[in-house]
């Protein structure tokens, strides 16, 4: 064969060769990423199912409080209704986004109408507890009363505690989104010069209004906090946060919106947004940004 007839043949017998191993090193890297996702989509799936779980337990325990057949039905009823919804959860796949959506509506859901129960069973045994201090009332005696007064204490705190569970704010709808030097939506997270992130303090009529301190801590894919310059408490212990924001609450829907200016860079990766208020965590979602 002719030497210039050859070697090209030779040079696209190279450059097919160099193409077919870059194809291969670059599925190799989807694979991996994609394995990361469906891992880190599993583990947010287990944290839906414990919740459930949580949920249909509380019930149980509910209805051994309550001697009220009426309502005793009707917790059995919701109880059942969540035991269904985490059927449904354990039967879906991490990966089917629009199915692991509508269980996490629902699972806010379960969540309202639990703190309703709670609320109504409460007054009831307050109301049962009343009438027999009444009647204990009439044959009481100095000691009996001191005990009386002891048992009001106790009852005291546990109402505290359950109706704090039923204040505590839930934050929704929550969003990342990196912004370039234009205020527009980057297309690269390299490229953000600022983070916005936007979410819903849901509607909480037992909440107390008044002004709130958002704590929103965004940890990047290599584990470190993007850093706010502050600390807030959380079960006894300090953690950083990156964005603070203090917002009048009146019981109703409420939109935030907070902001980070980048100043490191920041690479592609699963990045995740939690929001505290009040010491409580009252929001998390993980966010995947491939560039």
């Amino acid at each position: 064969m002719n030497k210039k007839v050859l070697i090209p043949i030779l040079g696209l017998i190279a450059l097919l060769i160099g193409a077919i191993a870059w194809l291969f090193v670059d599925l190799q890297s989807q694979r991996q990423a994609n394995a990361d996702i469906q891992e880190l989509a599993a583990l947010d799936k287990q944290e839906m199912e414990n919740e459930y779980e949580q949920f249909a337990l509380q019930y149980s325990e509910m209805k051994t409080k309550i001697n009220n057949d009426s309502i005793v039905a009707q917790l059995s009823r919701e109880q059942l209704r969540t035991q269904q919804l985490l059927e449904e959860l354990k039967q879906v796949k991490a990966t089917d986004a629009r199915e692991i959506a509508r269980l996490k509506k629902e699972l806010a859901t379960v969540r309202q109408v639990l703190r309703s129960y709670v609320l109504q069973i409460d007054s009831l045994n307050r109301l049962n507890e009343n009438l027999q201090r009444e009647n204990t009332q009439m044959q009481a005696v100095l000691a009996e009363n001191t005990r009386q007064i002891e048992g009001l204490n106790s009852e005291k705190q546990s109402l505290s505690e359950k109706v704090a569970i039923a204040a505590q704010l839930d934050a929704t709808a929550i969003q990342m989104t990196p912004l370039n030097k234009r205020g527009k939506v980057a297309k690269k997270m390299k490229d953000a010069k600022t983070l916005q992130v936007s979410f819903n303090i849901a509607r909480n009529v037992t909440a107390t209004a008044g002004n709130r301190t958002l704590y929103v801590r965004v940890m990047t894919p290599t584990g470190d906090v993007l850093s706010g310059g502050g600390t807030f408490a959380y079960e006894n212990r300090q953690l950083d946060y990156s964005m603070k924001k203090v917002v009048e609450y009146g019981g109703e829907e409420l939109a935030v919106t907070t902001y980070w200016n980048v100043a490191e860079f920041l690479g592609a990766g699963e990045y995740r947004v939690s929001i505290f208020a009040d010491g409580n965590l009252i929001g998390t979602r993980t966010f995947a940004f491939n560039k």
